[in-house]
């Protein structure tokens, strides 16, 4: 069940800064939902609905990755794409602190510092009729998604793309 509007999140009042359009999505949830559970309740595809993912390289370096909801990210994929020798999911209680997100609400747009980012291939449309037109990400907190066109979240979070699942 979508709820009625909410207060703006700081990811929406950035892309209100920008000017960039997007639909806010508010729905009752916990951090434990599932990306499908989420994605179902938007009444879409799952393919559609994409989470962010914040890694460290063997560097040191962070990266966040975005991928559809349903996919789990391919450790050695993201590796070669952030030019790294290695790539873990870094440690739940370390994801408030450093981007500034809990868990369930993390957005590619917005941390408290930007990061290399790199977004799934499968976010840019391919031209065939059933390629959609737009993505689902966390508007920054648990319970709000924003829908955007993928070049204008490319755009805003810097992404690059790459093939991570």
């Amino acid at each position: 069940m979508v709820m009625k509007k909410q207060e703006k999140t700081n990811v929406m009042r950035l892309l209100d800064a920008a000017k960039i359009d997007y639909n806010a999505h508010f729905y009752k949830a916990d951090p434990t939902m599932s990306g499908e559970e989420i994605a179902g309740i938007l009444g879409e595809d799952v393919a559609r609905v994409f989470k962010t993912l914040v890694t460290r390289g063997k560097s040191g370096a962070y990266y966040v990755f975005v991928i559809p909801v349903v996919e789990e990210l391919n450790l050695k994929k993201a590796a070669r794409a952030a030019g790294e020798k290695a790539i873990s999911m870094i440690k739940q209680k370390e994801l408030l602190p450093l981007t500034g997100y809990v868990h369930g609400g993390c957005s590619p747009i917005g941390m408290k510092k930007h990061f290399q980012t790199f977004i799934h291939e499968t976010a840019i449309p391919d031209g065939s009729e059933d390629a959609a037109s737009h993505i689902f990400v966390s508007a920054g907190k648990v319970g709000a998604q924003i829908e955007l066109e993928p070049g204008d979240l490319i755009e805003k979070a810097e992404c690059t793309v790459a093939d991570l699942v």
